[in-house]
């Protein structure tokens, strides 16, 4: 779960997603290992525009990366960005991307500019790819996403689920000497179209009518079916690994049980401390093994009812928890079982 929104759903309502996470690739690799005498032609050249008036490599300098380690990046940030797709739809996702990269191209050249007059520094290439809106994907990102800590490093350093995120994005942003003004121009336009500040959303968008063309068109290429189920507890492990991961399952489900039957006893106490410990109030099922003969005789408690299914639950809450790659049954117990906490909901569901 570090990566955000990784799971089981994959690109599933993600057309759009898949087609730039396979094209680019697909025709970095030929113009990289196959056709590199054609590599010219998709050069990022700021000065052939300005003096040659070149004003097409605006257009092919910023579709196709020519290093193979920006694609690579990039590839990794719009894959774990695809939940802005699902979130969206296709069609606002696909009018935010090319708003993007509209607006940071008139930023590239404003910044190159501004460069030149106040430092006298000459920038003439800037790296070639899909790069703009890849950066500008990061305000949606660092608005809209739940930060999660999951761990923490020597004591001080807080890991999040959006932690490896930024690690990638600042591996690509150190990739090239210029790469700077690149992600500066997609967060600037980013930032300029995700607020709407200047109406950029009524005049910047993709038209109806290519939007259902290029439903018709990727859909049936690049859609995947629908989850059914998730994949079979330990397809391809041994008997004892097997074992484990259906005691952990028990566990969770017991857990939630235990929860929401004492949820409704415990609220006063909910809220004297903050987030309960889980693990202080109800030992994992193997601990509980291990422990018994060393403690004395237990008075026998009451047996504990699965929770209620017409507790209600939030569909919004219950939405960004499948975004972030739960599955809808689990996301429902964890809220029903923390009274529509998404914090604790979040937290537990990423700690079991």
């Amino acid at each position: 779960m570090m990566f955000t929104s990784t799971g089981s759903r994959g690109l599933y309502k993600a057309p759009l997603s898949k087609s730039l996470l396979l094209l680019p690739t697909v025709l970095t690799v030929l113009l990289t290992v196959l056709l590199p005498q054609y590599q010219d032609l998709f050069i990022y050249n700021l000065q052939a525009v300005r003096q040659g008036k070149q004003f097409w490599r605006l257009v092919s300098g910023r579709l196709i990366c020519l290093d193979l380690k920006d694609t690579f990046c990039s590839s990794l940030l719009i894959y774990n960005f695809r939940i802005f797709e699902r979130r969206f739809g296709s069609h606002k996702f696909a009018s935010f991307l090319f708003g993007a990269w509209i607006l940071s191209a008139f930023v590239d050249l404003l910044l190159i500019e501004a460069l030149r007059f106040m430092f006298e520094l000459k920038v003439d290439v800037l790296p070639a790819g899909l790069l703009g809106p890849v950066f500008a994907l990061f305000v949606p990102f660092y608005s809209s996403i739940p930060r999660v800590q999951v761990t923490q490093l020597l004591g001080h350093i807080s890991i999040t689920n959006k932690s490896l995120t930024y690690i990638v994005g600042a591996q690509l942003l150190t990739s090239s000497a210029y790469m700077w003004v690149v992600a500066c121009s997609g967060l600037i336009a980013g930032m300029l179209y995700y607020s709407n500040k200047l109406a950029v959303q009524k005049f910047i968008r993709v038209p109806g009518w290519a939007a259902r063309c290029g439903s018709v068109l990727l859909e049936p290429v690049f859609s995947d079916s629908e989850p059914t189920a998730e994949a079979p507890l330990g397809m391809g492990a041994t008997l004892d690994i097997q074992r484990q991961q259906r005691m952990d399952m028990l566990d969770q489900q017991l857990l939630l049980s235990q929860l929401e039957h004492l949820r409704r006893n415990a609220q006063q106490q909910q809220a004297q401390t903050g987030l309960l410990n889980w693990n202080r109030f109800f030992p994992t099922l193997r601990h509980r093994g291990q422990n018994r003969h060393h403690e004395g005789p237990q008075p026998q408690q009451p047996p504990y009812m699965h929770p209620p299914d017409n507790t209600a639950v939030a569909e919004e809450q219950v939405a960004r928890l499948m975004e972030m790659g739960f599955s809808r049954m689990d996301a429902q117990e964890a809220l029903r079982a923390s009274n529509n906490d998404i914090n604790i909901a979040t937290n537990f569901l990423l700690q079991h």
